[in-house]
């Protein structure tokens, strides 16, 4: 069987046991989630990625990498980031001019941004997840 005899498409509506054995024909054990939307979403990646080819080899090797997924360090104008904070969702875009827009505020930086949400001070890029906590970056 090769990648394009599956549509990732109606993988969706194949029972867990269907999604099990499907991917034990092909990868081996299947994992153990109970979750048949989960198995799928993870079958149809894998199937994309064979048919695709996956990830370029130098993102694959700053993965393995500890604590060293690759992250941009220059957001660019029109990037949109969120973030979830005492159950409401808050979004901030990054302005040509290189400020934050967060409710309908501009800002100087990320940081301004995360006291604005959280009431307290925070390093901006970790609130928003754009740096490893354990390597401070």
């Amino acid at each position: 069987m090769t990648p394009s005899d599956i549509d990732p498409a109606p993988l969706k509506a194949l029972c867990l046991l269907e999604l099990r054995t499907l991917w034990a024909s092909r990868y081996g054990p299947a994992p153990s989630t109970r979750s048949p939307e989960i198995l799928a979403h993870m079958l149809a990646w894998r199937v994309q990625a064979e048919r695709e080819g996956g990830l370029p080899p130098e993102v694959r090797r700053q993965l393995r990498r500890p604590g060293a997924a690759p992250v941009a360090r220059k957001l660019t104008p029109g990037t949109r980031l969120t973030r979830e904070w005492q159950g409401r969702v808050h979004e901030v875009v990054v302005e040509p001019d290189g400020r934050f827009r967060h409710d309908g505020r501009l800002h100087r930086s990320l940081s301004q941004v995360a006291r604005t949400i959280a009431g307290t001070r925070w390093n901006g890029p970790r609130f928003f997840g754009l740096r490893d906590e354990e390597a401070g970056a």
